[in-house]
């Protein structure tokens, strides 16, 4: 037993140094690779700490980029509304104009009708002038001139309706201030009061607007 003893003592002398040598340097070789675990874990937070960094606040050229796209996005804005108010004002004039040259062709013949109606009311204070016993067989000559003046009476009340030019004689009608013209009220039985009883001139419309309003005498309380 002794001498077997000895044997196993003298086989593990010469490993026993090698087992001290690792002893002593693997705390080293622990505290390194803790170190370098360390290390790596503080970069990855670092770096992850910088891309959230830069997440957050974004860079000045960002900044610039979106400040200069706010400033054009409210330049277009101005721009598109001006150019829609420009549309707008073009339409109103456009539609002005268009309303003048209408005007323009329906009453530019306005004051060469007020010339005529001079002449309308010649012939016809000329045609009630004439005595209508008068107007017979016997006398040829006043029948023929009394006739071509009724004629070229009617005839020229047909060019004024060609033209839009029409008659107000408004005997018996509501008395209106935009057509008529009161030269005296008068008590008339049985009429209404504001009405017309007598009509002294003729009136005319030229298209709807009056042209010249009628002379007339109003009916008023008695």
């Amino acid at each position: 037993m002794a001498a077997v003893a000895q044997c196993v003592r003298g086989a593990l002398r010469p490993r026993l140094p090698l087992l001290s040598v690792a002893l002593r340097t693997s705390p080293r070789l622990l505290c390194a690779a803790t170190q370098q675990k360390n290390t790596g874990q503080n970069l990855e937070e670092d770096q992850s700490q910088s891309q959230n960094e830069h997440k957050v606040e974004p860079s000045s050229a960002e900044k610039l980029l979106a400040e200069e796209k706010a400033k054009l996005e409210e330049q277009l804005k101005e721009v598109t509304e001006k150019y829609k108010r420009a549309l707008a004002d073009a339409e109103n004039v456009r539609q002005r104009s268009q309303k003048l040259v209408e005007e323009a062709k329906l009453y530019g013949i306005q004051s060469f009708c007020k010339d005529l109606l001079e002449v309308a009311d010649i012939l016809e204070k000329a045609t009630e002038s004439v005595p209508k016993e008068e107007i017979k067989d016997e006398n040829p000559h006043l029948k023929s001139l009394y006739e071509g003046l009724v004629m070229t009476e009617v005839q020229i009340q047909k060019v004024f309706k060609k033209h839009g030019l029409l008659r107000l004689n408004p005997v018996g009608a509501k008395f209106d201030p935009y057509e008529h013209e009161a030269l005296f009220h008068t008590p008339v039985e049985g009429q209404e009061p504001g009405t017309i009883a007598m009509v002294s001139k003729i009136g005319y419309k030229l298209h709807g607007r009056t042209l010249r309003p009628a002379l007339v005498g109003v009916v008023k309380d008695a």
